[in-house]
């Protein structure tokens, strides 16, 4: 699944190619996908209705992030909300001539983030995986899933998406003003259980995945399975600084993207590049040599380094 840098990336990718372009066509392919955000989905042909008439005609005015949920809001207020979640993908493609007499109709995305579905980028759009096509002024937008576990669903304005409890439970952005040192120690203090996962959590800061935990414990050199009640005001200081920091410079770099997520322009980021630890178990530690130790941690394969991490 993408972490926040990856999808950050995607967002900022995305906002370059459709804001200030109007919706002309919107194609659903499987009914569930613009249903509802649940476990159990159910095609809804009244709600697949209402996706499809009160998109057509809307100009898009931002593209927008929270958390992972990317927020395409147009020019009425109203919110195309996306969740990639594990395989989702989104290409927009923008017009250009194909050779009809030859069969031909490849395409070269020009944004393109998500699951890197082959047929995507080197075949042809729309394809098997391809459940959601929006036709704009200067191209298509698709949205492909191989799993079916994202959604991309519609609402009248902003308020009704946080009705909705999408973003319920969910802590601050990490580059939001009030995340801050004092914060963070209120919060974390109340956590009886080990620092990696209460990252993973999201409930007091977005954007500490798997990959990112990993890096900001071995960063402020706190081993991952600490209790969080057990971190001295100066640790807490040097994992606020740690947690903005890494972040910062994953998204400058676009993001991680070790396994399966791809970049705005369909290339993998840079910033596995400087891994320090995770994905790197039983490999030497780059600061003192020691072997890197491979754990299981809440389900989550956690690396960290022994000597270097107390």
């Amino acid at each position: 699944m993408p972490e926040l840098p990856e999808v950050e990336s995607l967002v900022r990718g995305l906002g370059k190619a459709i804001v200030g372009e109007t919706v002309k066509d919107v194609e659903v392919f499987l009914e569930k996908i613009v249903a509802s955000h649940g476990t159990t989905r159910k095609p809804n042909k009244k709600k697949t209705q209402e996706f499809i008439t009160q998109l057509i005609g809307r100009k898009i005015v931002s593209v927008k992030r929270r958390a992972k949920n990317i927020i395409i809001t147009l020019d009425d207020k109203s919110v195309i909300l996306i969740h990639l979640k594990m395989t989702g993908q989104l290409v927009f493609v923008p017009n250009q001539k194909t050779n009809k007499s030859k069969g031909e109709n490849k395409v070269k995305a020009l944004v393109a983030g998500g699951h890197p579905i082959t047929e995507s980028y080197t075949s042809t759009l729309p394809h098997k995986h391809t459940y959601i096509i929006f036709t704009l002024g200067s191209g298509s937008l698709y949205y492909n899933d191989v799993r079916q576990f994202g959604y991309v669903l519609y609402y009248p304005n902003f308020d009704t998406v946080l009705a909705d409890n999408h973003f319920k439970g969910i802590g601050l952005e990490p580059f939001n003003a009030g995340f801050t040192v004092d914060y963070l120690e209120e919060k974390i203090k109340k956590k009886n259980k080990s620092l990696k996962t209460a990252l993973l959590e999201q409930d007091i800061v977005v954007g500490c995945g798997n990959i990112y935990a990993d890096e900001i414990c071995f960063a402020t050199k706190i081993v991952p399975t600490k209790n969080c009640r057990a971190l001295s005001k100066k640790e807490i200081t040097l994992l606020h600084k740690n947690i903005i920091s890494i972040l910062e410079k994953a998204i400058s770099l676009g993001g991680s993207s070790v396994s399966n997520y791809l970049l705005a322009d369909g290339t993998r980021g840079n910033y596995a590049r400087e891994h320090k630890v995770y994905g790197r178990g039983g490999k030497e530690c780059f600061v003192c040599g020691s072997t890197l130790q491979s754990i299981k941690l809440g389900g989550r394969t956690t690396v960290y380094c022994k000597r270097c991490q107390q």
